[in-house]
């Protein structure tokens, strides 16, 4: 496995980072067990970054994964948007992993200058608590072009995660061409950069090969969050990027799987999940809520919103 230094921060990065996601309560809600046990998987075979936010409720898993390796690199996110909500998804964050410092604490879902300056008191917290050695670096998340632009330009920002792949799923604002633009001057300007989606929250399974190529090549990525929720699927993402191949019999494994969004017939259709969508890819058809497949990312957001637990990703 690959190491390198995430941007200008001096903190060395695994060319993979694992995407936690996937394995909590939004996507396949793995027991405590099994999912730290992928995730010590993927330290034992060489990755030491882990990704993961507020809003997954994956810190229990981490704290698991800190206990079989105390200097593992962690990165999360939140909505803060003030000195209150800065202050609790931080505690949150170093409770929940149980660490008193986190290396990488990120604005989740940044949009554009508004939605920075939205959440700019919170950034100031997150940089006084960067001064005192508890976060490491300091960062946004987003699907959108302008947010890259606007945060290559801050010195306050250390890390960009925006979202990347071949065929430019899930970009709101623009083209995958302008994507790499944007994020390759964030790159010049010396910013931390690990992409996510690269599989485009799984719809892009089918042509997995050729969407891992198109990352692991990008020359403007320190890192790519791999979302993993399968031992094989660990197994099958540093195989390509250290080998470049992957064995007949691990992609035969893979390919018995197949991730959707799922709506249970107990929806009520009250729109809720709809309106968080950044997608646009949920509506609510004859008082349910339906999903356009095309445009959805598998993200598993709408799960937050919904007050019945009716959506989730298995």
């Amino acid at each position: 496995m690959e190491y390198i230094p995430l941007g200008n921060t001096d903190i060395l990065v695994s060319r993979i980072c694992f995407g936690a996601l996937t394995i909590g309560p939004l996507q396949r809600n793995l027991s405590l067990e099994e999912g730290s046990c992928i995730i010590k998987k993927a330290i034992y075979d060489g990755i030491n970054f882990i990704d993961t936010a507020d809003l997954y409720e994956t810190y229990p898993y981490i704290r698991e994964a800190v206990k079989y390796k105390p200097d593992i690199i962690i990165s999360s996110k939140s909505f803060a948007y003030d000195r209150k909500t800065a202050q609790e998804t931080l505690d949150k964050a170093l409770k929940g992993i149980g660490r008193d410092y986190i290396d990488f604490f990120l604005l989740h879902e940044q949009e554009s200058l508004l939605t920075l300056k939205g959440h700019y008191e919170a950034l100031q917290f997150f940089l006084e608590q960067k001064k005192k050695g508890i976060i490491r670096g300091v960062g946004i998340s987003t699907h959108f072009v302008a947010a890259v632009h606007v945060a290559a330009e801050m010195d306050e920002i250390d890390v960009i995660h925006p979202i990347l792949n071949f065929c430019g799923l899930g970009i709101v604002d623009g083209t995958r061409e302008e994507m790499e633009q944007a994020i390759a001057a964030a790159w010049k300007a010396g910013k931390g950069i690990y992409t996510m989606k690269s599989l485009g929250g799984g719809h892009l399974l089918n042509r997995y090969e050729e969407a891992l190529e198109y990352i692991k090549t990008f020359p403007y990525a320190h890192s790519v969050a791999i979302g993993m929720q399968r031992v094989e699927e660990v197994e099958a993402n540093i195989s390509y990027f250290t080998n470049n191949s992957i064995s007949e019999e691990l992609r035969l494994r893979l390919k018995k799987y197949k991730r959707e969004l799922i709506i249970e017939d107990w929806c009520k259709g009250c729109g809720a999940c709809v309106l968080r969508c950044k997608q646009k890819a949920l509506f609510v058809q004859e008082g349910k809520a339906r999903v356009n497949k095309k445009k959805c990312i598998l993200c598993g957001y709408c799960g937050t919103v919904c007050k019945e637990l009716a959506m989730k990703i298995i």
